[in-house]
C-alpha cells in the first residue's frame, strides 16, 4: 500500500509540475532588425527577412518595426504607392498571408500596408496575461496613427476583424471604405461557442496539451480551406517557423481564448465597442465569404445584416480566403476604391464648382 501511494503522489508531482511549465505565461521576446527605412512619416527599424520569408515576396516589399510600447513591436510589410490599404490577417497567419492580394494589385496607385498581429509572425511575442482584445486594438491602432495615415481601406479576416475594425474605431475619421472576409464584428447576445476546438482549448492543461504537444495549430490550416492544396508545407512554415524559434509561442492558444463565449468573457466590452462602431458605419463594403470554412462559414446572415447594401460573393473558399482567391479580393478592393474616390472627385467639384 505505501509503494502505491509513493507511486500516487509522484505522478501527482510530475503531472502537477507538467501543468505549471505548459500553463506558464511565458515572456517577452523582442525581436531586433538592422538599419532603418524613411518613410513620409519618419525612420523605421528594417528587419531583413530571412530566406524562407524572403522568396515568398517580392523584392519591392519593405520589412520593417513599428514600436508600439517599449519592447513591443509590430512587424509590418508594406509594398506600394497611393492610396493606403489596411490589410490585417488573424490568427495563427501573419502579414504574409495578404501576398497573392498584393501580386493581384496595381501596386503603383495602392499602398499595402499588412501589419502582423503583436505574438505572431515577426512581431514582438508578449506573456499570455497580455493577450487581451483590448491591449491588440491599442497596439494596431498605434501603428496606424504612427504611420500618420489620414484614410484608408481595410480588409480584415479572423482576429484581424474585430482587432482591425477596433483600431480603426479608435481613429474614427480613418476608414473610407472596406472589404469583409470571414470574421465576425458583434458581441454574444448569450453563452456560446465558435466551434468545437474552441471549447477544447479553454480548459486549462488540456488547451496546452492540445497545441503544443498532440497536434500543430500551422500543420493543421488545410484542414480549414475548401482546397487543402492551397496552404503547403512551405506555407505553413512560412506562418509557423517564426512563432516556433521565438520561444513563446503562446500566442495561437492565448488568441483562441481571447474569443468570447459568452456574456462575462473579457473580450465582451470591447467586442461591443466594435459591434457599435460596424453598425454606425455608411461606408461602401463588399464581402466576400469563404463557406467551406468549418468555423465561420455560418456567420453570413449576421454580416449580410451589418452591411445590407454590400454585394456579397460566396466562394469555395475555406477559413483563409486570401490564400484561395485573392483575385476576387482585390478586384473587390478596386471597386471599392473607385467607389471612394470618385465620391472624393465628387465632393471636390461641389466645394469648388468645376472639376
Amino acid at each position: 500500500m505505501n509503494r502505491l501511494i509513493q507511486v500516487l503522489v509522484a505522478l501527482l508531482s510530475v503531472a502537477a509540475v507538467t501543468a505549471i511549465i505548459f500553463t506558464r505565461d511565458g515572456h517577452l521576446v523582442t525581436p531586433t532588425g538592422e538599419g532603418s527605412v524613411s518613410l513620409d512619416s519618419g525612420e523605421y527599424e528594417v528587419f531583413p527577412l530571412p530566406d524562407y520569408a524572403l522568396a515568398q515576396v517580392s523584392e519591392d516589399y519593405k520589412s520593417y518595426f513599428v514600436e508600439v510600447e517599449p519592447g513591443i513591436k509590430v512587424h509590418v510589410l508594406e509594398v506600394g504607392s497611393g492610396y493606403p490599404i489596411y490589410l490585417q490577417h488573424g490568427n495563427p497567419t501573419s502579414g504574409f498571408l495578404n501576398r497573392k492580394i498584393v501580386e493581384a494589385l496595381p501596386t503603383d496607385r495602392v499602398r499595402l500596408i499588412m501589419p502582423t498581429l503583436i505574438g505572431l509572425g515577426f512581431s514582438s511575442k508578449v506573456p499570455v496575461s497580455d493577450h487581451t482584445m483590448e491591449n491588440h486594438v491599442r497596439w494596431m491602432n498605434k501603428v496606424l496613427t504612427e504611420l500618420d495615415i489620414e484614410e484608408t481601406l481595410y480588409v480584415g479576416q479572423d482576429w484581424g476583424g474585430p482587432i482591425g475594425m477596433g483600431a480603426l474605431a479608435e481613429s474614427p475619421d480613418l476608414l473610407k471604405g472596406a472589404v469583409i472576409l470571414n470574421t465576425g464584428f458583434t458581441a454574444p447576445t448569450e453563452d456560446m461557442e465558435l466551434s468545437s476546438a474552441h471549447a477544447m482549448v479553454r480548459t486549462p492543461v488540456v488547451g496546452e496539451l492540445l497545441l503544443s504537444v498532440a497536434f500543430s495549430i500551422f500543420e493543421s490550416l488545410p484542414l480549414m480551406q475548401g482546397d487543402p492544396n492551397s496552404i503547403p508545407p512551405a506555407i505553413q512554415s512560412l506562418y509557423g517557423d517564426p512563432v516556433k524559434e521565438s520561444g513563446n509561442s503562446k500566442a495561437p492558444l492565448a488568441l483562441m481564448r481571447m474569443v468570447p463565449d459568452g456574456l462575462d468573457h473579457p473580450s465582451v466590452p470591447a467586442q461591443r465597442k466594435v459591434e457599435q462602431y460596424v453598425r454606425d458605419l455608411d461606408i461602401p463594403a463588399e464581402i466576400i465569404w469563404g463557406m467551406n470554412d468549418p468555423i465561420l462559414a455560418k456567420g453570413l446572415p449576421m454580416m449580410k445584416s451589418l452591411f445590407p447594401e454590400a454585394p456579397v460573393l460566396e466562394t469555395d473558399a475555406g477559413h483563409f480566403l486570401q490564400e484561395e482567391v485573392p483575385e476576387e479580393i482585390a478586384a473587390a478592393l478596386m471597386r471599392v476604391l473607385a467607389v471612394v474616390q470618385g465620391a472624393s472627385l465628387d465632393s471636390n467639384v461641389e466645394a469648388g464648382g468645376e472639376a
